[in-house]
């Protein structure tokens, strides 16, 4: 497995278990960076890991909103938290960053839909990011 495609999985649990746990994700990622430090069998937090789970950090509340706005016919609260983690870590790396290209950012999630979630979430998942993706120039445009 790639160290990108590890390092997503990995931000992708960290978002998971913020939500599960209702912690901010900085917390998780603190607690996860300090197990890994005193714990031989724990992976290391890597630097691409700390920057997406950070960079979705700062974006969290626009990327709800955008989820929000575009997923048709689902309120944000009851999307499945699979779903919802995936979702909010390739918004913030499709939109905010442009070190990956926009299709390997959506095949890496929807990838991570096939492995963690439901038969329908790879479909969903590649929807809405397609869909983000599409729109990328204006969303930045009102960020700022």
């Amino acid at each position: 497995m790639a160290a990108r495609n590890k390092a997503r999985k990995r931000a992708f649990q960290i978002l998971f278990e913020a939500d599960q746990r209702g912690e901010s994700v900085q917390t998780v990622l603190a607690d996860w960076v300090r197990l890994s430090r005193t714990d031989d069998r724990q992976p290391p937090v890597g630097e691409f890991t700390m920057e997406l789970v950070e960079g979705y950090a700062q974006y969290a509340d626009r990327i709800d909103d955008l989820i929000v706005t575009y997923a048709v016919d689902w309120e944000i609260d009851r999307m499945p938290v699979v779903d919802r983690s995936i979702l909010r870590l390739g918004a913030y790396e499709l939109v905010w960053m442009d070190s990956t290209p926009d299709a390997v950012v959506i095949d890496e999630a929807v990838q991570l839909a096939k492995e963690f979630s439901t038969d329908d979430s790879p479909a969903f998942v590649n929807g809405l990011l397609a869909r983000f993706k599409d729109l990328k120039p204006n969303l930045r445009r009102e960020q700022q």
